[in-house]
């Protein structure tokens, strides 16, 4: 009988008891897949389209266009002196880099059932890719938003300059992918035992456009619905994003802080349900 401590095994499969262990290194060995998940969803939205990757565009220019006759010339909102187009545009674009995250990661469980099923892989792998695609997707929209940019500098005589807040705009898209990504798992791992918390989460996630600057500066919002905005983690960056392009007003270091304090805690919970439900989500998918 061969001694027990002589046997060497190549693979050894045991309990992982850290219910917040993120396995960095076996994410790394599955960093292809990541990729060839993100390129596949992004083929996958213009796929069989007339116009292709160009509703990346189209979609948050038609939107600035509306924001711009309702809110500007019906409502009469000002936009603190810059151009109504690009204040909407900064808005929308920091805004649907996190729309896009979060919707695309909250039905992780759900969208991936059969394939979670079948194939093992870290699970941490479909909500990454997601936000490579979603980052694609703001490249996009950013580049619309620089075209509009140079168009007002060179044709409607805008005064711009560059300035030292324009190197926190990756941060900022660091953190908004963040806040997207914490929300996303957390709906995810509900949503394995309650179904019908998409439905209420798909609405309310629209409403919380409008708790932020997107369509309004913060100077429009006083009292108590000025407490509510700042609450909003989502406000601080939208409107760091907008200073940096036009420095009106003061930086929201502090408010930047209170979103980055909470982006940690949303993707600190999430990894901790993630992980709790990814050990039985099949016997309730």
């Amino acid at each position: 009988m061969q001694d027990k401590q002589h046997e060497h095994w190549d693979i050894v499969i045991d309990a992982d008891k850290q219910k917040l262990s993120l396995n960095l290194k076996e994410l790394w060995r599955y960093r292809d897949l990541i990729i060839q998940f993100a390129k596949r969803d992004i083929s996958t939205v213009y796929n069989q389209t007339i116009l292709g990757p160009l509703w990346f565009l189209i979609q948050p220019f038609i939107t600035s266009v509306l924001f711009k006759v309702v809110f500007g010339n019906i409502a009469k909102i000002g936009t603190e002196g810059i151009p109504s187009m690009l204040f909407y545009l900064s808005g929308l674009t920091v805004w649907g880099y996190f729309l896009s995250t979060f919707n695309a990661t909250a039905n992780t469980f759900i969208a991936n059932a059969a394939v979670f099923g079948k194939v093992y892989f870290p699970r941490l792998v479909t909500p990454l890719s997601k936000i490579l695609s979603s980052l694609f997707i703001f490249f996009a929209q950013f580049t619309l938003f620089i075209l509009f940019l140079c168009y007002y500098i060179f044709f409607g005589g805008l005064h711009f300059s560059f300035n030292i807040y324009m190197l926190w705009i990756p941060y900022l898209v660091l953190l908004m992918g963040g806040i997207g990504l914490g929300g996303g798992i957390i709906i995810s791992s509900l949503t394995t035992k309650y179904r019908d918390l998409s439905f209420f989460v798909t609405f309310s996630v629209q409403l919380l456009m409008y708790l932020a600057p997107v369509i309004y500066p913060m100077s429009k919002a006083t009292g108590l619905m000025r407490m509510i905005i700042l609450a909003n983690p989502i406000s601080s960056v939208v409107e760091s994003f907008r200073y940096a392009f036009f420095p009106i007003g003061k930086f929201p270091f502090m408010h930047l802080a209170y979103s980055s304090v909470f982006m940690l805690i949303l993707v600190i919970t999430g990894m901790l349900m993630f992980n709790r439900v990814e050990r039985n989500f099949m016997d309730t998918v």
